[in-house]
């Protein structure tokens, strides 16, 4: 595949020397989903031939050059295809590939993945000519030169609101069905896992580790998601990973998961435990759904999803957490994952599972309902509960959390020293600090301070 310009009769090139742009939000044109905005949506489906008119484009609502410069508007891409060696159980991956060609458009940055897709167009593409139908003759040639096995392709984008509703509804039931396929399977029940580096271009030493207890960080491809990636194309970026000996089976950690992240990363990560969020936590990408956050005061973890406005009680937004965690780093306490891990019984089994989630958005809670303990429901704080540390502190005390049980008193003078190993940028209270482990002990003091800085010492 060339670097540039593989399509001579569109207005914008398109090729890998695009990947990974970012444009901001003075260069765009339109936002297109985005953490503004509840319903968007992306979502592929295979279709019998009679259904799927090979190369139609469809536009419901207004096409890229009549949408309000600067705004955020709801979004659906549905794609459909059709072929005789397709098949249904391959949906989830060919979907996972609207991220990566997208973002193969010049002009055209996409974020994310299902419904949390977080698109934006550049102005200077825009008056090129890059619109809904040149994304779309772009996407179906992309699909069709990389996946040979799809025959026919339709694509329908969405910008009229109340459609996308509509479809945005279907979506998440079909996300659903999917997800719950995979539920029950166990890691000794495979032999092999699969491992996935479809973000290497915006987190070039993430490799996600996909088992049939873990999912995929985006939330986007399950194990059988994996199976059916690479058999349609074993060197592709979705592979096999032969598990081979098993170094500890209650964190997770395998000779041959070790043995691919080592290559893949270009030896940058040499370990990775699937089951936990310290010592060699997975690697977080940038298109988690989720990320964990250690609170030191309470020595318990927070949960935060990518649609929360809000500051979590260590002070920081998603935002924030994400730009220290990602980019394919193991950084303790803090990891991406999906929604979907959060249902696993595997679900950070080695740090005490839900019995260490001190925090989390509401919206998670109701969510995760039907998976959090019934005697730790009432026990998790919201952000209705707790707004920082003290507030935290005082809930989980109130509530008998089973965190408080390992809790040590301090003096009443002294403040807790906190020692903090390879923990990311402003994790305490909002307030920066550089990794790498300092210790901080305050007694009876009182101090007033415009500004605090912290030197490395030479």
């Amino acid at each position: 595949m060339s670097t540039s310009g593989m399509f001579a009769d569109l207005p914008v090139e398109v090729g890998l020397a695009y990947e990974g742009e970012r444009i901001r939000k003075p260069q765009m044109h339109v936002e297109l989903g985005g953490p503004n905005v509840k319903e968007k949506f992306e979502l592929l489906r295979v279709k019998s031939p009679e259904e799927v008119e090979d190369g139609k484009i469809t536009i419901i609502g207004p096409d890229v050059q009549d949408l309000e410069e600067g705004s955020s508007v709801p979004f659906g891409i549905y794609i459909e295809v059709s072929g005789d060696k397709l098949e249904v159980e391959m949906e989830g991956v060919m979907e996972r590939r609207i991220h990566d060609f997208c973002n193969y458009i010049e002009g055209f940055m996409h974020l994310n993945q299902r419904d949390s897709i977080w698109l934006r167009l550049d102005k200077k593409a825009v008056k090129k000519g890059l619109n809904f139908d040149v994304t779309g003759k772009a996407l179906q040639r992309l699909f069709k030169s990389e996946m040979s096995i799809i025959e026919k392709m339709q694509i329908t984008f969405l910008t009229e609101p109340v459609e996308v509703k509509k479809k945005f509804q279907e979506a998440l039931d079909i996300y659903e069905a999917r997800d719950a396929r995979a539920r029950g399977m166990t890691d000794n029940d495979v032999d092999v896992f699969y491992g996935c580096t479809l973000c290497q271009s915006f987190a070039p030493s993430h490799i996600c580790v996909i088992s049939a207890q873990r999912y995929a960080n985006c939330g986007a491809i399950s194990w059988f998601d994996g199976r059916a990636a690479a058999k349609v194309d074993p060197k592709g970026p979705v592979f096999e990973i032969p598990k081979e000996k098993c170094l500890d089976e209650w964190k997770g950690e395998y000779e041959g998961i070790n043995k691919i992240v080592s290559e893949k990363s270009l030896g940058e990560i040499d370990r990775i435990q699937l089951y936990t969020a310290f010592d060699y936590p997975h690697t977080s990408c940038g298109c988690f759904e989720i990320t964990t956050f250690y609170v030191p005061e309470c020595d318990g973890l927070g949960v935060v999803h990518r649609d929360f406005k809000g500051q979590t009680p260590s002070g920081l937004t998603f935002g924030g957490l994400a730009d220290s965690t990602g980019g394919g780093r193991q950084v303790n306490g803090f990891h991406g994952i999906s929604f979907e891990y959060m249902r696993s019984p595997k679900f950070l089994q080695v740090d005490g599972g839900w019995n260490r989630i001190v925090w989390l958005p509401t919206e998670v809670k109701e969510k995760m309902k039907d998976y959090i303990p019934k005697e730790l429901y009432d026990k998790i704080a919201t952000e209705d509960d707790a707004t920082d540390i003290v507030s935290l502190k005082e809930f989980l005390k109130e509530k008998g959390h089973p965190v408080v049980e390992k809790w040590v008193e301090k003096p009443p003078d002294a403040i807790e020293a906190q020692t903090l190993e390879a923990m990311p940028v402003g994790t305490i209270s909002g307030v920066g600090i550089p990794s790498g482990g300092i210790t901080i002990i305050l007694k009876n003091a009182k101090i007033h301070a415009e500004k605090v800085i912290i030197k490395r010492a030479k």
